[in-house]
């Protein structure tokens, strides 16, 4: 079909293969459509990368809300330049 659009080509390997034979278990409505399948594992695997972003983001904050403040005090005026006295020259 004519389209203006960028077009991609893929060789089945062994593990496009794999992956494909795979989706063809999940959506066995498209066993037989191959490109059908590599169109949803695209979308499947897109909707996972946004997922997974997303909830790295929200671990990091749950975790920067949990320990922020912990260490409050523990480095006392003048510790900075205490420390630099042993380093070497």
């Amino acid at each position: 079909m004519p389209t203006a659009r960028r077009r991609h080509v893929i060789t089945e390997t062994d593990e496009v293969r794999r992956a494909l034979d795979a989706a063809a278990k999940r959506w066995p409505e498209d066993r037989d459509r191959r490109a059908k399948l590599v169109l949803r594992l695209l979308s499947e695997g897109y909707r996972a990368l946004g997922e997974t972003a997303g909830e790295v983001a929200a671990e990091r904050r749950v975790a920067l809300r949990r320990t922020s403040g912990v260490l409050t005090g523990v480095y006392g005026p003048g510790y900075l330049e205490e420390v630099r006295q042993d380093w070497p020259a």
